[in-house]
């Protein structure tokens, strides 16, 4: 009987059905390709992995860093969903951000010509390593607050804070007063018109008015960013119109009772009217219903207001009821607090106060944060020298954890000061999709931004040369900004070679640093080439890699190139479209791999799965792999990754996964003779491989499986496994059948192969 070698063509594809892909690789699983002296890829068992930190991290880790000290400390950042931790020495510490939302009666105070507003707020509360965000715009004694401050702590219900401009320059207030009041808005029946009275406002025709706090004022929400169209021709300074999204209407009453003086009427929507509102209430019966009222309680689609003493109703002819004044957030104040060490001055960078001075120089010791740690659905980290610097993507404060998240602020940690807790940047835009910093002059970039605390998906800000405490565009500085005129939203950015680069949901941009006056230039490199996700780009050996939403791309030095993917139909007809941002790329510079790992449609939103491309090889493969976060090879040694069970594992370093055995496996198309003209009839085959690591005990165990069938469309039938260690030398199948694949597998511990030239014999056994 004649003999044959199997070589198998390099490579997986998937995309072939398995008589199509002819003594190819159709089906992996945990293993990898390494080339041969002929540029051909071999298949071998995936390295495995030990666990970097021996316990969990308690919650799932959406993002990785490993940067080092200037004392020659290494240290891996983990940001997951519950928690921001640091891991050095084998020890963690939880530097979480921590914070309060409060809505309370405003109240606050100026003092002719100082800059020093006295805020009182119950049960603040707060330190002198605390900072506010206030929400609401408040007007006081001329002065209009608004932003992030940071504070003076009075007593546990009061503090104060310094009123600036956005530069950082006092502004001083032009009057005393205990006075202080938030936007309300008057509304009109039937038009769309709203009136905006804010004493001192500063605003003029063309400007922005920010609304940060949802408000519901019967059939109208206002929350975003409202031009603003006139200013009103009486009380200009205080008093302007903006247009909402659709008119004010009014809403039909269902009934109306009255006793002791109080009017309780329902009404048919389930909105709730602010207390403290003002409603027209007309045509109801009796008509003592009816007038212009301020609302004393309220609840959902009902509402309660004073009326003459006396016992009426119930109504007996239904009338309606509209809202004509009513204040932001209810007439109250919203205020943030970060809690924990306070972050440097405004514009005093490193050598002004800051470490020498105050909490970090003196001796104080510092104070641990007294917040709620904030809810995270993903997070970007970067280091600035030793400084650690991460942006979370959070659920909004009082919010639960399904609510939709949105931008965080810009946050500092550093292992000289050690901090309890991540403190905030309070001169940072306090809402961006993530971070990076920039080459060649370090400058932190933010994307997903805002000027004014409602986030632009597509404006880029970025903070003067090595000074991130300074935000604004000025002559003296570098500070600056861009929107990138082309998408929906910016979805990565990334510092690639020589460069930044910026995707968008549509393309990809380039911004390269050229100095003042302009700082960075943008350019668009491709169209039709978007990102999939949050974290699907990277760099590796000077070329950029991606996964787009039906194709991988590169960014080469001829341009932005298409990946040719014969794994495509694993990924892309079961890819969990509802989790995009929660894939992940993972760069393996040792084996110049790169693999996403990626939810698919049958696991519950959670990643399960990965493709991996070999960029020398140009090959791919894939297999079922959860690994949420990923770094390539750093300070801190081979990749790590970090998995669904919560635990952070290092990879390369092991033959197994994690003391686990790890079922490496492939399988190969159909083969035939004859183009399956006739059946074939196999009685021997005779392994070759490497059963072990080069001067390394040579005691792997694999299994090798054989399924022959007549036609594609069958259920092929199993010819073993057959268990093979280095001391087989064949193993004795004796199948028939027109095509034939076969299965190697290995699960034991502790082993590693490698294959060869897997021969056979093989002769013709006729046509039936």
């Amino acid at each position: 009987m004649p003999h044959s070698s199997l070589k198998l063509i390099p490579g997986v594809d998937q995309n072939r059905t398995l008589a199509l892909n002819e003594a190819a690789i159709s089906i992996t699983n945990l293993i990898r390709f390494i080339p041969d002296r002929q540029g051909l890829g071999l298949v071998q068992k995936l390295g495995g992995w030990t666990q970097f930190y021996p316990s969990s991290i308690g919650s799932i880790v959406r993002c990785l860093l490993a940067w080092e000290d200037i004392n020659g400390n290494a240290w891996l950042a983990s940001g997951a969903e519950a928690s921001l931790s640091v891991i050095t020495q084998g020890g963690l510490r939880t530097i979480t951000p921590q914070t309060t939302e409060a809505d309370v009666a405003v109240a606050a105070s100026t003092t002719l010509g100082s800059s020093t507003v006295t805020i009182t707020a119950s049960g603040s509360n707060l330190d002198a390593y605390d900072t506010v965000d206030i929400q609401t715009q408040i007007s006081v004694g001329g002065l209009i607050l608004f932003g992030v401050y940071a504070v003076t702590p009075v007593s546990t219900s009061q503090f104060q804070i310094q009123a600036v401009d956005a530069l950082g320059a006092p502004v001083y207030a032009t009057s005393t007063s205990t006075t202080a009041t938030i936007p309300s808005f008057t509304f009109v029946s039937g038009a769309s018109t709203v009136n905006v009275t804010l004493a001192n406002h500063g605003y003029q025709v063309g400007d922005t008015f920010p609304i940060l706090v949802s408000t519901t004022a019967g059939t109208i929400t206002l929350f975003g960013n409202y031009t603003i169209s006139a200013l009103d021709p009486t009380t200009p300074a205080n008093i302007f119109t903006i247009s909402a999204a659709s008119s004010a209407t009014t809403t039909p009453t269902l009934s109306a009772t009255g006793a002791a003086g109080v009017a309780t009427l329902t009404y048919s929507t389930s909105y709730t009217i602010p207390v403290g509102s003002t409603i027209v209430v007309a045509n109801v019966l009796p008509a003592v219903f009816n007038g212009t009222f301020t609302v004393t309680a309220s609840g959902a689609g009902t509402v309660s207001y004073a009326i003459a003493a006396g016992t009426y109703g119930p109504q007996t002819q239904a009338g309606t009821i509209f809202v004509q004044v009513a204040s932001e957030n209810g007439g109250l104040a919203q205020y943030v607090y970060y809690n924990g060490i306070g972050p440097l001055a405004a514009n005093s960078g490193y050598g002004v106060g800051g470490y020498g001075s105050g909490g970090f120089g003196s001796g104080i010791p510092p104070s641990s944060g007294t917040g709620t740690p904030i809810s995270v659905v993903d997070w970007t980290l970067d280091n600035w020298g030793e400084t650690l610097l991460s942006c979370p993507l959070m659920i909004p404060p009082g919010q639960p954890v399904t609510a939709t998240a949105s931008g965080g602020g810009i946050y500092q940690w550093s292992p000289t000061t050690n901090n309890p807790v991540a403190t905030i940047i309070p001169t940072a835009p306090v809402l961006n999709s993530g971070i990076f910093v920039a080459m060649p002059q370090r400058q932190i970039i933010a994307w997903g931004s805002t000027f004014n605390g409602i986030q632009d998906q597509l404006l880029l800000r970025w903070c003067d040369v090595d000074n991130y405490g300074d935000w604004i565009a000025q002559t003296t500085n570098q500070a600056g900004s861009f929107r990138i005129p082309k998408g929906s939203r910016i979805v990565q950015c990334i510092q690639g070679p020589q460069q930044g680069l910026i995707w968008t949901d549509l393309g990809v941009w380039a911004m390269q640093y050229v100095g003042q006056p302009y700082v960075y230039q943008f350019n668009e490199l491709g169209t039709g080439c978007g990102l999939i996700g949050r974290k699907a780009a990277t760099s590796v050996g000077g070329i950029v890699y991606w996964m787009g939403q039906s194709q991988f791309f590169r960014l080469s030095p001829n341009g932005v190139e298409t990946v040719k993917c014969p794994v495509w139909d694993v990924i892309f007809q079961d890819l969990d479209t509802d989790n995009l941002d929660k894939i992940r790329v993972a760069a393996n510079s040792q084996f110049n791999e790169i693999a996403w790992y990626y939810p698919t449609n049958s696991n519950g939103g959670e990643i399960n799965a990965y493709v991996k491309y070999n960029i020398t090889l140009d090959q791919w493969d894939f297999g079922s792999l959860a690994r949420t976060a990923w770094i390539n090879q750093s300070v801190l040694g081979p990749p790590i990754g970090a998995g669904t069970d919560t635990n952070i594992y290092q990879h390369e370093t092991s033959p197994d996964a994690n003391g686990q055995p790890i079922n490496a496996s492939f399988e190969t198309g159909y083969f035939a003779l004859s183009d399956a003209d006739v059946k074939m009839f196999v009685d021997q085959v005779w392994p070759d491989m490497k059963w072990g690591y080069y001067g390394g005990a040579q005691n792997a165990t694999v299994s090798l499986t054989f399924y022959a069938t007549d036609y594609p469309g069958q259920t092929p039938t199993a010819y073993g496994p057959f268990s093979l260690t280095q001391a087989t030398t064949f193993v004795t199948p004796r199948m028939r059948g027109r095509l034939v694949s076969i299965k190697v597998e290995s699960d034991d511990l502790g082993s590693f192969w490698r294959i060869g030239n897997i021969r056979y014999r093989v002769q013709q056994d006729g046509k039936y």
